[in-house]
């Protein structure tokens, strides 16, 4: 639902194989209804390709990259071999969560009673311009607060009580540990002290075992999680030097 019939050089497009020839491959382009590509032999891996089917077989989904167009008889040029495999699985995870996206749609305009090109119309189109793809959208809808109804909008009511039976909202995890201590008769008064310094909403800081603690951060976008550590290990440093507390941090290997 990108609004192209074609698309551009340089796309990477997610494909089903088709046919496996000697001297090449037909594939189907998933996001072009209509649209046939074709990989020739030198574009299938880096190097001598001896037999195609040791890399391609009929029915077997991959990403290509696409190096040359012919709208006339509806076909494009693609490459395997020009894309690494980060860009596949990339491709590949925005290609589901798209049909993903595309399914919830057909749900939400069912329950409006209105058809899928109505409901792109109405708030779709703009929900994508606003969000990058629809997907981003189901999912700010399933975690956001701020998705509240409102009485001009009655479809949003529709909208988020389908994205939160449907999607899972994504958190990213930051872990590090605090290596604490003080040697002053009233240590430990002090370290509880410089702890509570460093509590703040988003964050859980544990006792792992004399002299260390975890420091935990749960979030849903990255950057506000790093906000929330710098602040807290910003917060618990400033406390440490002043009850005389040894404090040192360290990131956990993700």
């Amino acid at each position: 639902m990108n609004g192209r019939k074609f698309p551009e050089i340089g796309d990477l497009v997610v494909v089903t194989i088709v046919e496996v020839k000697n001297f090449g491959v037909k594939a189907r382009l998933e996001e072009y209804p209509n649209v046939e590509g074709f990989i020739h032999i030198a574009e299938v891996a880096t190097g001598w390709v001896k037999h195609i089917r040791d890399y391609l077989r009929e029915g077997q989904k991959t990403v290509c990259k696409v190096i040359s167009i012919n709208m006339d008889r509806g076909n494009v040029d693609l490459s395997l071999k020009r894309i690494n495999d980060h860009s596949k699985r990339e491709k590949i995870a925005a290609w589901k969560e798209d049909q993903k996206a595309n399914k919830l749609m057909e749900i939400v305009a069912r329950q409006l009673n209105k058809s899928v090109e109505e409901c792109e119309s109405m708030f779709g189109e703009k929900l994508r311009t606003k969000y990058g793809t629809l997907y981003a959208a189901f999912q700010d809808a399933a975690a956001s607060e701020e998705w509240l109804p409102a009485e001009n909008a009655p479809w949003k009511r529709v909208f988020v009580e389908v994205a939160k039976q449907n999607v899972s909202v994504p958190y990213v995890r930051i872990v590090g540990y605090a290596d604490m201590y003080c040697l002053e008769s009233d240590g430990i008064e002090r370290i509880i002290k410089t702890l509570e310094s460093g509590q703040s909403p988003g964050i859980e800081i544990t006792y792992v075992g004399a002299p260390r603690y975890r420091i935990l951060v749960t979030e849903k976008d990255y950057k506000k999680a790093e906000e929330i550590v710098k602040k807290s290990v910003q917060k618990l440093t400033e406390s440490a030097k002043a009850n005389e507390v040894h404090f040192e941090f360290n990131r956990a290997e993700q």
